[in-house]
């Protein structure tokens, strides 16, 4: 590497993947920052010459998104266009010697858990004492607070845990501090994420101990949302429901990912819980919060899933009506219990089932979005775009749910500040209002 002195290196960190990556891609800004490096987000401009992609792992699609950034960059590095480039994530972490065999171009690839061996290649030391004191790349009124690393299920059809590892839970003194520096520098929205939320503890505490963290979080002066995503359905603590009833911080929205309806397919799939049970525990979880909005994930075209088993999943959807749906295509991963199973669902079959489902939830949506006209809901505004100001309500997550569109030429909303919005029309996935309060 070219000696630092004569050339100040220009650091250029591209995330791809999740929100937990992108809180890992913050974490290393931070180690760089903290070694006097010049550092940048996703950034477009070509002024970097070291490259550092943080890759995603998880299905085909993701895989490809990650190879085809590589191999992009790698082309760069060969016209001279940077000095070094750098691989890390969740690919590199499964994939590591067939990258190296495949695109040598790279400097070096980085498992998931490596930082402090990929800070070493840049010559800079892991300091402990930024633990805690991460600098966000999202807007400065919301961020991501990863509880725990890994996972111990055995979803027969998922590769995380081959690349992230056992579940481990950080400390509640750990994440409370964090918080707390997040609050100090305007964060008034964080999003509990995990690979599993609801294991947080077993290991460290020797019990389910979310609720317990939810009160220490709740307490942190300045955060005023905290909202809960990927918690598992299977052995669900519903305490945590009377946490986030009790407390207002706690946003009335949980992210509960059951991937399928049907109790064949979920056998199948190693879910370790039933569609009864799955009722009964959404019955729970809207008998308990008032006005929970729940989101939920869904796998189609799983090995063998017949038109029957489809045709139990749609009809669960529309029997549970979700506030909020996403659907994934089974992607075929090797190293995974299923993919002994022959991947016999053809891709268009697939999507013919993934649209179905979408159409069915996009009808919901609609419905539910109409029955909000007329209402008033604290939103918090994250933008101005096309004219508007972009916000979100309590049972909205960033990117992947809803939006509130207030017209710009008719009123001001402060981005980053709460405000009371009524609701004056609607359509499948946004709702538009005008600021009262």
């Amino acid at each position: 590497m070219k000696a630092r002195t004569l050339k100040q290196d220009k650091v250029n960190v591209i995330t791809l993947g999740c929100s937990k990556n992108l809180v890992d891609s913050e974490n290393l800004i931070t180690q760089l920052k903290g070694n006097d490096y010049d550092v940048v987000h996703d950034s477009q401009d070509e002024d970097a010459n070291i490259i550092i992609i943080n890759t995603c792992g998880f299905i085909d699609l993701a895989k490809q998104e990650s190879i085809d950034t590589i191999l992009e960059y790698a082309d760069v590095k060969k016209s001279g266009g940077i000095d070094k480039l750098f691989v890390t994530g969740c690919l590199s972490q499964r994939y590591k010697d067939d990258l190296e065999q495949e695109i040598p171009e790279v400097d070096a690839y980085f498992g998931t858990l490596e930082l402090p061996g990929l800070l070493a290649k840049l010559n800079a030391d892991y300091k402990h004492e930024l633990i805690g004191e991460r600098l966000i790349t999202t807007p400065m009124h919301y961020a991501y607070l990863k509880i725990s690393e890994g996972c111990n299920r055995t979803c027969s059809f998922c590769a995380i845990p081959l690349m992230r590892g056992g579940h481990v839970s950080r400390p509640i003194e750990e994440l409370v501090r964090e918080a707390q520096s997040l609050a100090r520098r305007g964060v008034k929205e964080i999003m509990l994420i995990a690979q599993e939320l609801t294991y947080y503890g077993l290991d460290i505490y020797k019990k389910r101990d979310l609720p317990r963290l939810l009160h220490a979080l709740a307490d942190v002066e300045g955060i005023e949302w905290i909202r809960l995503h990927y918690a598992y359905p299977s052995k669900f603590p519903l305490e945590i429901l009377d946490v986030i009833a009790e407390r207002p911080e706690i946003c009335n929205y949980l992210d509960m990912p059951l991937q399928h309806a049907s109790n064949t397919v979920l056998e199948r799939m190693r879910r370790q819980i039933t569609r009864e049970e799955t009722v009964e525990l959404i019955q729970q979880a809207r008998l308990r919060i008032p006005n929970l909005t729940l989101r939920t994930t869904m796998l189609v075209g799983y090995p063998q899933e017949s038109d029957q088993e489809f045709g139990e999943l749609c009809d669960f959807v529309k029997e549970m009506e979700f506030d909020r749906l996403g659907v994934f295509q089974y992607s075929h991963e090797e190293s995974t219990r299923a993919y002994d199973v022959e991947d016999d669902i053809s891709p268009e079959l697939k999507a013919e089932r993934a649209n179905e489902l979408m159409e069915i939830q996009q009808e919901i949506s609609t419905r539910k979005n109409h029955e909000k006209v007329g209402k008033t809901f604290k939103t918090l505004f994250d933008r101005k775009e096309g004219g508007y100001f972009v916000g979100r309500t309590e049972g909205d997550s960033p990117e992947v749910d809803n939006e509130v569109l207030v017209p710009a030429k008719k009123q001001f909303a402060r981005i980053g500040d709460f405000a009371q919005v009524r609701i004056t029309e609607a359509t499948e996935y946004d709702i538009y209002g005008e600021i009262v309060a």
